[in-house]
């Protein structure tokens, strides 16, 4: 890899990261809203998540930079106020991450791609559990749902 790809792969990387860091702290608010029933799911995606900032931050260190930190606190898309906002809060939160995972899938190659298009997969499965439907291309904002062209 070449040093322009690295700076590439990097950027992308710590992207991914500032995302996921975004849907930790999103998680929160997620499962301090919803219900019993999916009170485990959210505690599920959280768990993911931390476990794939945790990842991130190693390659950021592998590539020779120090990870992104995280923000003391993020501004939601929108008010939280009851369960229904939340699951929202959750699809929103995952469309986000997919799209950090897209940019890093096209950014990398060999083993950061495939754990790339690994944490892109698994945002889009938890933003069609959430969203109950799915979209065509996840990660790929152009493509979401209610844009046009």
């Amino acid at each position: 890899m070449n040093e322009a790809d690295t700076a590439g792969t990097l950027t992308a990387v710590q992207a991914a990261l500032a995302a996921v860091h975004a849907a930790v702290y999103g998680y929160g608010v997620v499962g301090a809203r919803v219900g019993a029933p999916r009170k485990a799911e959210a505690a599920a995606a959280h768990t993911a998540h931390r476990a794939r900032r945790d990842a991130l931050a190693r390659t950021a260190r592998d590539l020779g930079a120090a990870p992104a930190a995280a923000a003391a606190a993020y501004a939601l898309p929108f008010p939280v106020p009851d369960e229904a906002a939340a699951v929202r809060l959750a699809a929103v939160l995952e469309d986000r991450v997919a799209g950090a995972w897209s940019d890093l899938v096209r950014a990398s190659q060999g083993p950061l791609r495939r754990e790339a298009a690994a944490g892109l997969r698994e945002a889009a499965v938890r933003a069609v559990r959430w969203r109950g439907s799915g979209v065509a291309f996840p990660g790929l904002a152009e493509r979401a749902p209610g844009r046009t062209g």
